[in-house]
């Protein structure tokens, strides 16, 4: 199983401005503790349109130059001399939150909020990402798998771990839930909410199309926030009280602003999406102090807690993430797929680096 020797293809951001460049570049050599990996497929995140269009996130979340791609699956072809506990042959994915090990947060156990984070896919402390034949990962930041799950499958825990963090710490086991946002992110976080026992899903958005994938994922109750206001509507489902557990998966600051006269007294919620906009409570007092609420905010997954749990999930058929992958490229045609997404063709789109 050994690596070429030569070259490979890669998608590399060398200069700020649209789109990759698609290249012939030296396959890597790992050293210490790097292990090389073939990349066997890499799913397109929204932060990779973000870097594809250099706007004003990526500048905050990159650095140039990187190879993008950190939804990675891939298969262990050759280990540095340091590595331990990594094979050849390995199946892994990788955990792209490059963590420290030293600062307080990793010293607490809490390092997917590492205070000196690096990111695979992002240029930040690695030039490295996904969207290559081989690249290398620090052995440290690989999970390798223990079930019988294929590349896409691997591909995607990385965003369903997002939603697992997102939906284990609401705690939802027998209340109802409030999805707002409905793309692949908030679509995952359906998923696991019906998985870990929730009682009744609602999923909320403005595109009756992702409506309608949530109606087929799930969801027991589907709001058009076009037609419907949707306040109006939860206070109508709770007879008053407001829901026990609201997700913001869509990162609108409006909506955002809206969810705590939603929640009821001792709800909970935690913020996904990214809001571009400042944030405003209207009724302070009244939506959030005396309700006693409970927010939290989701960075990545917890390492490496989440991706044994997303794993089981998938593995024993809970959920079907292949369900969200709406297309499938080689990376040769990375245009094509950028161009599907920017047209709001598909929901989840995975690439193959080899073809």
């Amino acid at each position: 199983m050994a690596a070429p020797t030569t070259t490979m293809k890669a998608l590399v951001k060398t200069k700020e401005g649209k789109s990759f460049e698609y290249l012939d570049v030296p396959i890597p050599e790992p050293s210490g503790d790097e292990v090389l990996i073939k990349v066997d497929a890499v799913s397109v995140c929204g932060s990779d349109i973000n870097l594809y269009t250099w706007n004003q996130v990526a500048q905050v979340i990159a650095s140039i130059p990187f190879t993008p791609g950190h939804e990675c699956a891939g298969t262990v072809v050759k280990c540095g001399p340091d590595v331990k506990g990594v094979a050849v042959g390995a199946r892994v994915g990788v955990e792209n939150h490059y963590y420290c090990g030293e600062c307080y947060q990793c010293q607490h156990d809490t390092k997917a909020i590492c205070k000196n984070m690096g990111q695979f896919g992002h240029g930040k402390k690695t030039p490295y990402g996904g969207c290559s034949e081989y690249t290398i990962v620090p052995a440290k930041y690989l999970y390798q798998l223990t079930r019988n799950i294929d590349a896409d499958e691997i591909a995607m825990l990385e965003p369903l771990g997002v939603a697992h963090n997102a939906v284990e710490r609401l705690e939802v086991a027998g209340e109802n839930v409030l999805v707002i946002g409905c793309g692949p992110v908030g679509l995952l976080v359906l998923m696991v909410a019906k998985a870990l026992g929730a009682n009744r899903v609602v999923s909320a958005d403005i595109d009756q199309s992702r409506l309608d994938m949530a109606k087929c994922f799930g969801a027991d109750v589907i709001v058009n926030t076009k037609d419907k206001n949707l306040k109006e509507f939860v206070m109508e489902f709770t007879n008053g009280d407001g829901m026990g557990r609201i997700c913001e998966c869509s990162g609108a600051s409006s909506m955002v602003n809206l969810t705590f006269s939603m929640l009821r007294k001792g709800g909970q919620m935690t913020l996904v999406g990214l809001p571009k906009e400042p944030l405003h409570v209207e009724n302070v007092l009244q939506d959030v102090v005396f309700k006693a609420l409970t927010l939290k905010t989701i960075h990545g997954r917890q390492i490496y807690h989440t991706w044994v749990e997303t794993e089981k999930l998938v593995a024993d058929g809970k959920i079907d993430v292949k369900k969200v992958i709406t297309s499938r490229f080689p990376m040769s045609r990375y245009e094509d797929a950028f161009k599907a997404l920017f047209e709001g063709k598909d929901c989840k789109i995975v690439l193959y680096p080899s073809k």
